[in-house]
């Protein structure tokens, strides 16, 4: 085997589509230094070896199907699928292209009939025509036969005494046979004609000749066209290829091909030659062997060698008799028998789809021609000097201990066959995720503005669990993309509350929760609830940021696939171990951010209809032992707790928010007509609470609400004018009133009213008009107030750690006073 080890040599690369040429179809033909490549498609190019670039492309006006080369005539013969047979002069094409390459003229039919010295490209004589019985491939499109999945084969069979050089007939895709093959195959008729014979192999395994001379005479002796079609044989299977070769030494005489070829594409290979038959007549020699497909492609070298490429490799196999010594009943020392057994050898040439034996072949050697699936173009330079390796025979005595290990062989390698199938399985998947989740972020991160292809939404409402109240967050993600989310995604939905004033964390605490996404294809959704408090004691840190995100493990994924191959030890698939996974181990892709606050989660007793409203929704839960005292003070006595008592004896707390009415009204836009601006702003506030149906029903303008801690909460909204700021007069405004007796109730209601009235002047700052002129010496009166109710503020933070608790006392309600002030400025969002 060493002997048969190919010198491959690249010299150019083709265009070819996604997947690979398809074998069968493309053509590589020499003639000199110029090869000539087609690919299947329109176009076919140009090679110079000698100066190792290419020198031509022309484009004909069909796919090309087949390619013939005849030299004599300089011509390009080319058979373009439902176009017809074109002829391109060579000479002409090489002064077109050196006039203006890529000019497309080149391959037009009209300029590419004649030669420049006047003589005709076209074979002389007449043209006759006749129809091939033969199934038809299935049809494509309405109006559009598809392309059939193989080519009919076609070549040129001439006998020894045609017109015409051997050489001429050779290259221009023909060859000569030996007389008595001739004879035996094509029939009397054809060699007293000394016709040429067209060989003709069908998809549907038939192959056909027809002899030239009376099918181009047949119209002028009219009769049945079939008749002049002789079927040879049926391989059962697509022809791919039909040629010929010599299997015994040449001599003086005659040294024309005698064995006639034919490969099929399952394997199949017809092998006929003449020989003698008992009476010492001539008769035919048919041997069919079976080799391993699919075959792509072949070619027929010297000394009796077929190369034929498979889906494993180019291999060889010998046809010839290999020095057997001649038959002595044979007459005159006639040709010995085909051998039993074609016993292929590799070549170690891959994905070969194209193939021809060049003409300048070394001494002791063969060169190759080579298209590969990939498109590049090759020579192979194969040493021939060993001769191809059959089976040894050993001693009869061995064969069963030769059977056991050959059987114990074939089952280590059918464990080994499998691990590695299970391992590439593993890894196919893996890479089909990889790929699924490339084109997920591609969808996610391109839609990064305006609706997104995969969306969470958060809604909130209260419910009764473990006879307490509890506001759920009911998240749910809804596939809108054509892609399917499987195997390595997860859903996370993490929980960030607000952080107190005590807590030593100022960032707050966040929960993630995991939710495993086994399959969620297009146009599918998943929900979770989660509970988001209140706690134990009855508060809920608010606001509450709900965000939504989808991970992809890599290391779920990937994992598998890399620990299959490295347990196999195969360094055919050895691949980076786990440990070389990236530290993040994954990939996220955030959905939505969702801040629920104060305005969401208000509950309104009093807007409830009586059926509807649920003694659950009067408050949260108290403890026990409160309970109990208050049943048993009875119904007049009052509550004792804290904020009870802050209730009777201390003023509610407020915050005042002032917008301008034309901002507002710019905001909402149109809306309802009839509607007051108070009650629009409202309902607007009010937005994702669920008591939004009765707001909007009554036209409201103020709700008395409860707190998540059961304090009540008073939010008023109403116009009122601004009569000391603007600078032509009165400005119209609309003031947004916050009242609780609760401290911490009203700083969450008055933080979830001004994050809306940010967002909504960000969102309509670039639409909105010029703001109105306003006194500016008011304005920076109002500046320095706010200056000197800071600085006091923090005079007094100061003097609360440094007083005793009776002074102390006065200091918190005089600090009350200033944040009053402060919460309630004469400012105006305009």
């Amino acid at each position: 085997m060493a002997g048969f080890a190919p010198r491959v040599q690249y010299l150019a690369g083709f265009r070819c589509p996604l997947g690979g040429l398809a074998a069968g179809k493309p053509r590589v033909l020499c003639h000199g230094a110029e090869i000539f490549v087609s690919t299947g498609s329109e176009l076919v190019y140009v090679y110079d070896q000698d100066g190792r670039l290419l020198t031509a492309v022309y484009r004909f006006p069909g796919r090309v199907w087949h390619l013939e080369l005849s030299t004599p005539r300089r011509a390009l013969y080319a058979l373009c699928a439902q176009k017809g047979i074109y002829c391109l002069s060579l000479d002409q094409a090489s002064r077109s292209v050196s006039q203006g390459a890529g000019d497309d003229r080149d391959a037009d039919e009209d300029d590419s009939e004649d030669s420049e010295d006047g003589e005709d490209a076209r074979p002389p004589g007449q043209i006759g025509e006749v129809e091939l019985s033969t199934s038809s491939p299935p049809a494509g499109s309405l109006g559009e036969p598809a392309a059939p999945h193989f080519l009919p084969v076609l070549c040129c069979a001439s006998p020894p005494g045609c017109s015409g050089p051997r050489d001429r007939l050779r290259r221009s895709g023909g060859f000569v046979l030996e007389r008595a093959l001739f004879g035996l195959l094509f029939g009397v008729d054809a060699s007293l004609l000394e016709s040429p014979v067209v060989l003709c192999g069908l998809p549907d395994g038939q192959l056909c000749c027809v002899v030239l001379k009376t099918l181009v005479t047949s119209r002028l002796a009219p009769g049945d066209p079939k008749a002049l079609v002789k079927i040879l044989h049926h391989l059962e299977e697509p022809v791919v290829f039909i040629g010929a070769l010599r299997t015994e030494s040449p001599d003086m005489e005659d040294t024309h091909p005698d064995c006639l070829v034919a490969l099929g594409h399952c394997g199949r290979v017809l092998a006929v030659r003449a020989s003698w038959d008992e009476a010492g007549a001539v008769a035919p020699e048919l041997q069919e062997y079976r080799l391993p497909g699919p075959v792509l492609c072949a070619a027929c070298g010297g000394d009796g060698r077929v190369y034929h490429s498979t889906a494993s490799g180019l291999c060889v196999v010998d046809l010839a008799r290999g020095g057997a010594p001649p038959d002595p009943g044979q007459p005159d020392g006639g040709p010995g028998s085909l051998p039993s057994l074609l016993c292929p050898a590799s070549l170690g040439v891959c994905s070969v789809v194209a193939l021809s034996v060049l003409s300048e072949v070394p001494a002791g050697g063969t060169r190759l021609l080579a298209l590969s699936a990939r498109g590049r173009l090759m020579t192979c330079s194969l040493d021939l000097s060993s001769a191809v390796p059959c089976p040894p025979q050993g001693p009869v005595e061995n064969t069963g201990q030769k059977i056991k290990e050959l059987l114990s062989g074939i089952g280590t390698v059918s464990e080994r066959v499998s691990s590695l199938k299970k391992a590439v399985d593993q890894r196919n998947q893996a890479l089909a995720c990889l790929n699924e989740a490339m084109n997920v972020s591609c969808v996610l991160l391109a839609s990064r503005e305006g609706p997104r292809p995969i969306s969470c939404t958060v809604t909130t409402a209260w419910s009764r669990a473990q006879l307490r109240d509890v506001l759920t967050a009911t998240c749910r993600v809804q596939n809108g993309s054509g892609f399917s989310l499987g195997r390595g995604w997860t859903w996370c939905v993490q929980v960030l509350t607000g952080s107190r004033a005590s807590d030593p964390d100022p960032a707050g605490s966040a929960t993630t929760y995991t939710i495993p996404v086994d399959r969620l294809g297009p146009g599918e959704q998943r929900e979770v609830t989660l509970t988001l408090g209140p706690s134990d004691d009855g508060t809920l840190d608010l606001p509450v940021t709900v965000a939504c995100a989808l991970h992809y493990s890599l290391r779920e994924v990937l994992g598998r696939a890399l620990a299959s191959s490295d347990s196999l030890e195969d360094p055919s698939l050895d691949g980076c171990p786990p440990d070389m996974l990236p530290e993040q181990e994954g990939i996220c892709l955030p959905l939505s951010d969702h801040a629920v606050d104060m305005l969401q989660c208000l509950r309104f007793p009093g807007l409830a209809s009586p059926p509807a409203q649920a003694p659950s929704l009067l408050g949260p839960t108290g403890d026990p032992v409160d309970t109990f005292l208050g049943a048993c003070l009875g119904p007049r006595s009052e509550p004792a707790g804290p904020a009870s008592l802050r209730a009777k004896f201390l003023p509610p707390s407020v915050a005042t928010i002032k917008v301008s009415a034309a901002l507002l009204k710019a905001a909402l836009g149109a809306g309802q007509p009839g509607v007051p601006l108070g009650c629009a702003a409202l309902q607007w506030l009010l937005a994702e609470n669920s008591a939004l149906d009765v707001v909007r029903a009554r036209l409201l303008s103020s709700v008395q609400g409860v707190a998540p801690d059961g304090t009540d909460l008073h939010l008023v909204v109403r116009e009122v004018t601004v009569t000391h700021l603007g600078a032509a007069g009165p400005l119209q405004a609309v003031e947004i009133q916050v009242e609780s007796p609760s401290l911490a109730s009203l700083c969450q209601a008055h933080h979830a009213v001004v994050g809306r009235l940010q967002r909504m002047v960000v969102e309509h700052a670039a639409q909105s008009s010029s703001p109105p002129d306003l006194r500016v010496q008011y304005l920076h009166q109002i500046q320095v107030n706010h200056e000197t109710l800071l600085r006091e503020v923090q005079t007094l933070r100061d003097r609360l750690s440094t007083e005793d608790q009776a002074s102390s006392c006065a200091t918190a309600e005089r600090l009350l006073q200033v944040y009053q002030q402060l919460r309630s400025p004469s400012l105006l969002l305009v």
